[in-house]
């Protein structure tokens, strides 16, 4: 059994591209330093947020390689090493664990949909023969769902199974979990990968999260750890209820992790035009969010208000501004074309 546990605020970085569409080294790198300076407490690539299943292998790998490097053992990394079957997954746990990776995260088996059995005879496989630490991935929207007997069964057998991370957002769900698997395993780790209820999973027992916001805002995403583990509540509620307001507006106004790629790019980072074409109205609509989401940030000193202002009851813009800001518009709209 690990004697480390994976606690605090693990960043699903996202993965900046050049203009060729091919991973941007050194604006990654530069990303990695950025997100360790800010105080998350490891890195998680290779995730939904990092849109793993739009590289190719040989990507995957450079991906992990990169930050591997960068990050030089200053935090700890959990790396997505889910691949389209349980031979190629192994494989990538065994090539991360040769990068000194300190666990990896497999989401369960995608496409089809298996039964808990099935499930279960997946992981029990990887449990038998990897390396390295494995956390179980629970997404229910986008793979089979790993139920609680099977988390209990899997965690009861095979020590080198460490951690779940959970991204149902469903708290009785991880309530029961928690219940089934802590009192055999207390080396055991519960990671929630849903922002929007942060502090009451942690209250309820988690160690910590994958969460997309610590992308964009880990400043924000850092302090509403800190102030719920510290029991200081009244305080955390308020940052929860700042942080929800901004994970709804990049989750759901745009097509996920659209949103996230967006709001990243308003912190600094050339991110580069996503691989999920977008037609011409969702780009339109992404420029209506980064409008948005310029606001929420400006509100908390991350960024310039936008020149048209944020919100209702402000002055009307000066008509000496107007071509500025249609220029500026343009430039935006064609780049991202």
């Amino acid at each position: 059994m690990s004697n480390n546990r994976l606690t605090g605020i693990f960043t699903p970085n996202l993965v900046p591209l050049d203009g060729q569409g091919e991973i941007h080294e050194g604006e990654l790198r530069r990303y990695v330093d950025w997100l360790i300076e800010r105080g998350v407490h490891g890195l998680y690539p290779n995730g939904s947020t990092g849109e793993f299943t739009r590289f190719t292998v040989e990507e995957r790998r450079r991906i992990i390689e990169i930050v591997a490097d960068q990050t030089a053992g200053r935090v700890p990394i959990l790396a997505g090493a889910a691949e389209a079957n349980v031979k190629e997954t192994i494989r990538a746990c065994e090539y991360y664990h040769s990068l000194g990776v300190r666990a990896v995260a497999i989401v369960a088996p995608f496409y089809y949909k298996l039964s808990p059995a099935s499930v279960y005879a997946y992981f029990a496989e990887i449990g038998r023969h990897t390396p390295i630490d494995v956390t179980l991935y629970n997404i229910p929207l986008f793979a089979s769902p790993i139920d609680v007997p099977t988390v209990q069964r899997l965690a009861e057998n095979f020590p080198k199974i460490v951690a779940i991370k959970d991204s149902s957002g469903d708290i009785p769900h991880m309530i029961r979990m928690i219940k089934a698997v802590r009192g055999t395993r207390p080396d055991f780790s519960f990671l929630t990968g849903w922002d929007a209820a942060l502090m009451p999973l942690l209250l309820i027992g988690c160690d910590g999260g994958t969460n997309a916001t610590s992308g964009v805002v880990p400043e924000i995403t850092r302090r509403l750890y800190d102030l719920t583990m510290a029991g200081k509540l009244d305080e955390a509620r308020t940052v929860q209820y700042d942080l929800v307001t901004l994970f709804d507006t990049m989750l759901y106004q745009a097509e996920f992790p659209e949103g996230f790629r967006a709001a990243v790019e308003l912190r600094g980072f050339h991110m580069g035009t996503g691989r999920q074409p977008l037609s011409p109205g969702q780009k339109a609509d992404l420029s209506t969010l980064s409008h948005s989401l310029q606001c929420l940030l400006s509100a908390h000193g991350f960024t310039d208000e936008p020149l048209t202002g944020c919100g209702f009851g402000k002055k009307s813009v000066e008509t000496a501004d107007i071509s500025k800001i249609v220029q500026t518009v343009l430039a935006e709209l064609k780049r991202r074309v």
